[in-house]
């Protein structure tokens, strides 16, 4: 194994035995100039992920990096927070200088996808990630599409995350590392959408590149968080907005007009709810 490593693919999963292999396979097909790892953490599966990422790992020691953990590391409540545990875990133990995400039943489809993100990123230093569009494909038939519409902006800041708008696909997402030296936010560990508090930690420290080329696939199925991360979701509700509320604080009110926008968008969304027949 590369004692350094240019870029460390992290790959967080949990009961992928279905697609894990397709995951693998993308992040191993990668063409690059550079030295990359696989980090990979298997969240106490009870399918046959484990023993096929072994397999994996077995034939590629020196490139991938295997956290088989034989139980769940949990929470296991609220369900919102699930996998917590394994993805700060293996986040921490990227050690590259950029980490590019792919959840273990997502795929990437283009060879030269890490190689186009860190020539973005070594040539422009003020940018802290860099992402690409996706193809969202569904488990259960529904009609596939793009996951950035056809005018996303190429460059956004801050302020486009603050104002909730969701148009980084994690398996598109490639950062730079700065959770190598820097803890988490005191207020990640309260929040349950972790991609997104990641993002915004990242955002304050940099811009943000968008690549308009389709690199991979984002899978929706039964088992995947986003179905409970909704707008039906009462509790994902308010601990979004307690975390927009948080972040205001972090940031010392710097983008309050955009934060205060965002977080009255949830007050609404709460009260419809909580006032449905």
């Amino acid at each position: 194994m590369e004692t350094t490593c240019k870029v460390s693919v992290c790959v967080p999963t949990f009961n992928h035995e279905r697609y894990i292999a397709q995951t693998l396979d993308g992040a191993l097909s990668q063409q690059t100039t550079f030295p990359f790892e696989i980090v990979i953490g298997d969240d106490g599966s009870t399918d046959g992920a484990p023993a096929l990422i072994r397999r994996y790992a077995d034939r590629h020691p020196d490139r991938i990096r295997a956290f088989l953990h034989p139980h769940n590391l949990g929470p296991q409540e609220p369900r919102e927070f699930a996998g917590r545990h394994n993805v700060l875990k293996l986040l921490k133990d990227c050690r590259g200088e950029y980490v590019a995400l792919c959840e273990g039943d997502d795929y990437w489809t283009d060879p030269l996808k890490l190689q186009k993100q860190v020539d973005f990123m070594d040539s422009h230093p003020d940018y802290s990630i860099c992402h690409h569009n996706l193809r969202v494909i569904y488990e259960d038939g529904s009609p596939e599409h793009s996951f950035n519409p056809p005018d996303q902006k190429a460059d956004s800041t801050i302020e486009d995350v603050l104002a909730d708008r969701w148009f980084i696909g994690t398996a598109s997402t490639l950062y730079r590392n700065m959770f190598r030296e820097q803890d988490f936010a005191d207020w990640h560990h309260r929040a349950a959408a972790g991609d997104w508090a990641m993002v915004i930690q990242l955002a304050a420290q940099g811009k943000i590149h968008y690549i308009d080329e389709i690199m991979g696939v984002y899978r929706k199925h039964r088992g995947g968080l986003s179905n409970v991360h909704s707008n039906q979701n009462l509790f994902f509700l308010k601990n979004r907005k307690e975390m927009f509320e948080n972040v205001n604080r972090w940031l010392e009110y710097r983008y309050d007009r955009t934060l205060r926008a965002t977080i009255a968008r949830y007050e609404e969304q709460l009260t419809s709810l909580t006032n449905r027949p």
